[in-house]
C-alpha cells in the first residue's frame, strides 16, 4: 500500500493503476487523516505500506522537509521504518515532465538512470516518543544518508 496524492486520481485510467497498486488518496493540503488512517490500519495487520515522507517528487533534485503527518502515523502505528534512498528520479522523471524517461540496464549509463538503497529498520516507537520537530529531522538525516549511499552506487 502507499500514499498518493488526491488529483492523481483524477485521471480514470491513471486512478485504476495505482488503486490496483492499492495506493490510497490522501489530501496534501492537511495532515491528510484518511490517508493516515488508512495506512494506520494496515500497518496494525501486519502489512508493508510504502510512503514518500516529503509527499511529493522534488522541484530541484533535493530533499525537502517531511510532512508532518509523518509523526502522527508513527504514532498511531509504530510499525519498523525501513528507510529507501532513491536517486536520478529527479533526472530520469523531474515534475516538468509528464512521463519517466527511460535508462535501462544494458545500455550505457546516462543521467536519467536510477539506483535504491536500503538502510537498517529503525524503531518506531523512539520517534514517536519525541517531539515532532526533533524526530523529523533525525528521521530526515537517516534517509538522506541512505540517499547518498544510493547516489553513491547510480551509474552516471
Amino acid at each position: 500500500m502507499a500514499l498518493a496524492r488526491k488529483t492523481l486520481f483524477r485521471n480514470r485510467r491513471f486512478a485504476a493503476l495505482i488503486r490496483s497498486l492499492h495506493a490510497v488518496p490522501i489530501d496534501q493540503e492537511g495532515i491528510g487523516k484518511e490517508g493516515i488512517r488508512a495506512i494506520a490500519a494496515q500497518l496494525q495487520r501486519g502489512r508493508a505500506v510504502l510512503v514518500f515522507p516529503e509527499g511529493s517528487r522534488t522541484p530541484d533534485g533535493a530533499m525537502h522537509a517531511f510532512r508532518p503527518g509523518i509523526h502522527l502515523l508513527l504514532k498511531k502505528a509504530p510499525a519498523p521504518i525501513v528507510p529507501f534512498g532513491i536517486a536520478g528520479a529527479f533526472h530520469a522523471w523531474p515534475r516538468t515532465r509528464g512521463y519517466p524517461l527511460p535508462g535501462p540496464l544494458c545500455l550505457p549509463p546516462c543521467s536519467n538512470t536510477l539506483a535504491i538503497a536500503v538502510g537498517e529498520p529503525l524503531d518506531a516507537r523512539r520517534y514517536a516518543e519525541m517531539p515532532r520537530e526533533v524526530a523529523m529531522q533525525e528521521l530526515f538525516n537517516k534517509v538522506h544518508n541512505v540517499q547518498r549511499l544510493a547516489e553513491k552506487c547510480r551509474r552516471k
